[in-house]
């Protein structure tokens, strides 16, 4: 299901059955989204290639295996996907050491959320370092779990890292809420069962394909 939430504060039937909520990291409580597309540019014009914004949505929120390979195939240059991963983390663990933005609202987010005791997940596609150097930002105390791309071997689309989070623990998926910024991020936490709250940054969300469905969690 993917839809909107009461502002903070409401108190609603579905609300009380809360069990946990996983919040996406890149574009939805950091505004890094279009850090990405600078380190790749970078990146790639060393390269002796310039990347056209056409590829940017194409790129946006994905796993870096699935982006980093997409834009080997569009530009042709020489390099394997291992050696221009390290390329891009590097690139980009060097922007984000200069500071990194928040979201609008994302720090009263946390704040809530600790307020009324929600167990609260990090789940990112990002590599471990990444997470972790931008969790100073966060601050790690807000998140009972952090998972990162690189701690799964399969990542969003995929359902995965919300199952893991929600089995770590000791949730119930359909009782979770997911708050994601791109259709990969929707579509993993829609494949694993858990209400979807879409909050488009850089690229759109269309509606989801599926009808929408309550969320299965008792109450």
């Amino acid at each position: 299901m993917t839809s909107s939430i009461p502002a903070v504060g409401t108190r609603t039937a579905e609300a009380a059955t809360l069990q946990a909520v996983f919040l996406d990291l890149d574009g939805t409580l950091v505004d890094t989204e279009g850090f990405w597309w600078e380190a790749e540019a970078e990146v790639f014009a060393e390269l002796g290639h310039i990347l056209d914004d056409a590829h940017r949505e194409v790129v946006v929120g994905g796993p870096m295996t699935r982006s980093a390979g997409y834009l080997i195939q569009v530009t042709g240059v020489d390099i394997s996907l291992t050696e221009l991963s390290v390329l891009l983390n590097a690139a980009f663990l060097a922007r984000i050491g200069r500071g990194v933005p928040l979201m609008p609202g994302a720090r009263r987010l946390l704040a809530e959320l600790a307020a009324h005791d929600v167990p609260t997940a990090l789940v990112s596609a990002s590599h471990r370092a990444i997470v972790d150097q931008m969790l100073y930002s966060l601050g790690p105390e807000n998140f009972r779990l952090t998972l990162a791309g690189d701690d799964l071997t399969r990542t969003k689309p995929h359902p995965d890292p919300y199952l893991t989070a929600a089995a770590r623990l000791g949730v119930d998926p359909a009782c979770c809420a997911v708050i994601e910024d791109t259709l990969t991020g929707v579509s993993a936490g829609e494949a694993a069962g858990c209400p979807v709250v879409a909050v488009p940054s850089v690229a759109p969300v269309p509606p989801p394909h599926l009808p929408i469905h309550r969320s299965g969690c008792p109450r």
